[in-house]
């Protein structure tokens, strides 16, 4: 069998967490198979459907690097061939025009629920004759659903499905504008962009038997069917706006390596064996969709946070400072004057968590600071650290040679001099400079930070331990 798979999201919103996850499945199980990715864009609903959702979906599927071979395609671009369809069902008695009221259907709808019945259309219109029919008066078109019999499918994440004909009533496939409804324009879309496995989230598996029957009404090849389950939240409760970042470009904004939120949504639902962190070469070869867990998975953001700090480590820095740019813009961080990026992602990694974080943290290498860590300065910039300050600076503003082996050497022998410990000596000058506690090994930020700003800077801690002594 020709693989082909299909992520058809709806534009009325951005592209969020669960839509995906669905997307990077249907992404591995073409690739896996060497088969073809199709990227839909549902957008029949003209009311809430908007051009920036559309972009939304399209900026979050390039970010994370889900290539589609085939789209995007538009269904409002393809209505003409709905409208044949829709025809030929008419022509060959699969479906039939309903001319009841609002007022009846929900009469009908009050009253199945009044004597515990199931809710659905009661086929009022399904045998009307030509003579009792007036195509010029407001009506839908109704697919004429099977009642008898069975619909049985495999589902490849939850096993045999199977629902009564019986529980299914006549599905609306034209509203009395005309325009299509979802189950038409997907059923048709399926068949002739010839889909073989629909992979979605389990929200849909209601619809599948009503577009099965559509489908063999038409003719056509039913695909395979697999339904994910949903991802809760960290509380538990069904994933939603209320528990933070659920659109994939909030999770850009905040922080996250498309290669961490790819590892984690992979793993949010699917697993083989113990491992944790894959590659993208290695999802693709061991990803399969009986592996797919039948239950719901909850979001744990500290797993994500590990696995971004882990890549933040692990990618070639170059990597990391493509998509670390972006918040460097943010920030207003210009990076001209100063280290090379790529110098600072391995050693300031160990200490983040996000992008954002890591821009944050490494400003003071390219301005300084405004303010001290209040905590860093009361515990390090004390009048007992004077002293070491003075020497240091007087000894680092002859300093020729401003390597960081050679300023670590310089930090020592003031050390020395003064009869002190490293830390007494080292740690106020890392606050002194850095306007923090927290920095690589000392040497090497000394050297980064370059000798003006550093002088400067000593300057700055002496002022505040000068009005901290008059101040007490």
């Amino acid at each position: 069998m020709t693989v082909k798979t299909r992520f058809a999201p709806s534009p009325t919103g951005y592209l969020h967490v669960g839509g995906a996850r669905t997307a990077l499945y249907c992404w591995l199980y073409a690739r896996k198979h060497q088969g073809t990715f199709v990227l839909r864009i549902e957008d029949t609903d003209r009311e809430r459907s908007t051009d920036q959702s559309v972009q939304a979906i399209l900026d979050g599927m390039s970010w994370l690097g889900l290539e589609h071979n085939e789209g995007p395609y538009y269904q409002t671009q393809r209505f003409d061939r709905y409208e044949e369809v829709k025809e030929q069902l008419l022509t060959n008695g699969k479906a039939y025009r309903c001319y009841c009221s609002k007022e009846r259907l929900d009469e009908l709808r009050e009253r199945q629920m009044t004597n515990k019945e199931n809710i659905g259309y009661d086929g009022h219109c399904r045998h009307l004759s030509d003579d009792e029919q007036d195509v010029t008066q407001p009506h839908v078109i109704r697919f004429k659903n099977p009642v008898d019999g069975v619909v049985v499918f495999e589902d490849l994440i939850k096993g045999e499905i199977s629902v009564n004909n019986s529980e299914l009533d006549d599905l609306i496939i034209a509203r009395t504008d005309g325009t299509p409804t979802y189950n038409f324009t997907v059923v048709v879309d399926d068949l002739e962009m010839g889909v073989s496995h629909v992979i979605r989230g389990d929200d849909h598996v209601n619809n599948t038997p009503r577009q099965i029957n559509m489908i063999e009404a038409m003719g056509g090849n039913v695909p395979l069917y697999a339904h994910v389950p949903m991802i809760l939240g960290d509380d538990g409760k069904r994933l939603s706006k209320r528990h933070g970042a659920v659109s994939v470009m909030q999770y850009r904004d905040e922080g996250y390596l498309p290669q961490a939120l790819l590892n984690y949504l992979v793993r949010l639902g699917w697993s083989h064996g113990d491992q944790e962190v894959f590659s993208r070469e290695e999802m693709i070869d061991l990803f399969d969709l009986k592996d797919v867990n039948r239950a719901p998975s909850a979001f744990n953001t500290d797993k994500l946070n590990w696995l971004n700090q882990h890549y933040m480590k692990t990618l070639p820095a170059a990597e990391v400072a493509r998509h670390l740019q972006w918040h460097l813009d943010e920030q207003s961080i210009e990076t001209v004057n100063g280290p090379e990026v790529t110098l600072l992602i391995p050693e300031m990694a160990e200490r983040v968590k996000t992008l954002k974080e890591l821009a944050s943290a490494i400003r003071y290498f390219y301005y300084d600071y405004k303010a001290f860590d209040e905590k860093a300065a009361k515990k390090h910039l004390r009048p007992v650290a004077r002293q070491p300050l003075e020497l240091a600076k007087q000894k680092l503003a002859t300093q020729a040679d401003w390597s960081a082996d050679a300023l670590h050497k310089l930090v020592s022998q003031t050390a020395e001099e003064l009869e002190l410990g490293m830390g007494k000596v080292g740690m106020p000058l890392r606050v002194a400079v850095t306007g923090a506690g927290m920095s690589p090994d000392l040497g090497i930020t000394l050297e980064w930070i370059g000798k003006e700003a550093v002088l400067r800077r000593i300057d700055k801690a002496l002022d505040y331990i000068t009005a901290r002594e008059t101040n007490n």
